[in-house]
């Protein structure tokens, strides 16, 4: 009661600018985290309105990829209240959008982030969320434990929800979260929706009753938890990809596992079982989810050996040739083998696709009926991919096309006379630029060194003379 009475006290206070004088008086009338709230209180008693205006006067923006930002107090950052504005105003597009929404439900899967000084975590937010719609006689399927991203998507699917929200900032540093959409079609939103939904959002800032009322999720009849049968039809499914079951239990190959302190230790155990291996071994320090990711100093697998030190030295000592390892939302993979000098590779991404693109072509030829047609094989890629599934697309016969992008997107992409490829676009989770180039040979040029030379020289170009690093101030981070 005291801090509500302090709260009414500071309602009244003024900063001298009237916008954010608003949203001061909204943010402490509506927002019913103690922790979230006393951080506003605190700055406006102290008068630090700069930060007031950068917390309060600014939203998040919602993209194709949902809300990303750091936990804390503030409508551009992700806490209670802002999670709850979204999924009022995802409540209400996707009411317009399909008649039959109180039938089909909703999924609502989240990791293990989580952040004591804002008492905001991936399990209350995605609570929080569930209430918003139980409240109003949504069906949910909540996760009653932690779950990968891709269970979410997949479950939409499965269940033949309307959409579907993870909670969850994948990769990125311990101090964020998000808010990751998916539509019914178990893709990740596209435009316009991710417009519209903003709109709905901001139509909606206001808590409706019992949007904060999370006990909803312990006794409504709408509550639904999918984790067995979600984890038991993946597993299933998965077992429909293996095609040499007998060949994965005699080997003696061994494996490493981390997933970087998040949720992939039990489910990547369970995926091992699911193709006949022996359970790879897993990074101690790493196997439990541990929201301060304190053995990493950046969660991502993919930046490469500085990261999976732990994991190399084990497989060292342990006699394994491969390392896989997980993000902590186990929806990003790298993977390592041990060469026969000794030292370790580090497969990109785009290495990874080749490989898989190419074992499931090869499969699929090996287990197709004989009147199957070649020609209805198609391969997908997106604009910042490898193009050598496309090589091996000529030479097969298979389909391969590259997805299109939004005209939102932050993207150009150079095509050069001797065949290099590059892109450049902006992150939509980090402040930072990325660049992705490749050289496309053509035939009869198989010289690597002399190939690697000229993209070499290309990419130093391009980044000197384009971005201007000196001249703008940016940092270079290879992976």
């Amino acid at each position: 009661v005291l801090g509500d009475v302090n709260s009414n006290l500071l309602i009244g206070c003024s900063t001298g600018d009237a916008q954010l004088d608003r949203a001061v008086g909204q943010w402490l009338s509506w927002d019913k985290n103690p922790k979230t709230k006393e951080q506003i209180e605190n700055l406006l008693r102290n008068g630090k309105n700069k930060e007031l205006r950068d917390r309060l006067c600014r939203r998040l923006t919602f993209g194709t990829a949902g809300l990303r930002s750091a936990m804390g107090a503030g409508f551009c950052y992700i806490n209670d209240l802002t999670v709850i504005q979204s999924t009022q105003g995802m409540y209400k597009y996707l009411g317009q959008c399909f008649s039959d929404f109180k039938q089909r439900g909703f999924v609502v899967g989240y990791d293990t982030r989580g952040q004591v000084t804002s008492m905001c975590s991936s399990f209350r937010l995605a609570r929080l969320t569930a209430a918003v719609l139980l409240a109003k006689g949504v069906p949910v399927y909540l996760f009653s434990r932690y779950v990968p991203t891709p269970f979410v998507p997949y479950a939409v699917q499965e269940l033949r929800a309307v959409a579907g929200v993870m909670i969850t900032a994948s990769h990125n540093r311990k101090e964020d979260n998000g808010y990751k959409v998916y539509w019914e079609n178990g893709a990740q939103i596209t435009s316009p929706h991710d417009k519209e939904i903003l709109k709905c959002i901001e139509e909606c800032v206001e808590p409706w009753n019992d949007s904060w009322n999370e006990n909803l999720v312990d006794c409504s009849p709408l509550a639904r938890d999918p984790l067995q049968k979600i984890s038991a039809s993946y597993v299933e499914d998965l077992k429909k990809i293996c095609y040499h079951r007998e060949l994965n239990a005699k080997t003696p190959l061994k494996f490493v596992h981390t997933s970087f302190h998040g949720v992939g230790h039990d489910y990547v155990q369970l995926a091992f079982q699911a193709f006949g291996f022996q359970p790879p071994i897993p990074v101690p320090e790493q196997k439990d989810p541990d929201p301060d990711f304190s053995t990493v100093k950046c969660p991502n697998p993919e930046e490469g050996e500085s990261v999976l030190e732990l994991s190399l030295r084990l497989a060292e000592k342990e006699g394994a040739r491969v390392v896989v390892a997980t993000d902590p939302d186990a929806d990003r993979l790298a993977v390592a083998e041990q060469q026969e000098n000794g030292r370790w590779k580090v497969f990109t991404g785009n290495e990874l696709a080749a490989l898989f693109g190419w074992w499931m072509f090869k499969c699929w030829k090996e287990n197709c009926p004989k009147e199957a047609d070649v020609k209805k094989v198609y391969m997908l890629a997106t604009t910042v991919s490898s193009k050598i599934l496309r090589a091996i697309a000529l030479k097969e016969g298979f389909n391969f096309e590259v997805l299109p992008v939004s005209k939102n997107s932050q993207m150009i992409t150079f095509t050069f006379q001797n065949g290099c490829v590059a892109t450049l676009r902006t992150s939509g989770t980090e402040p930072k630029i990325k660049y992705y180039a490749e050289m496309c040979a053509p035939p009869g040029q198989s010289d690597v060194t002399l190939l690697e030379e000229d993209l070499t020289k290309l990419i130093g170009a391009l980044v000197e003379h384009f971005l201007e690093p000196s001249k703008n101030q940016l940092t270079w981070r290879c992976v």
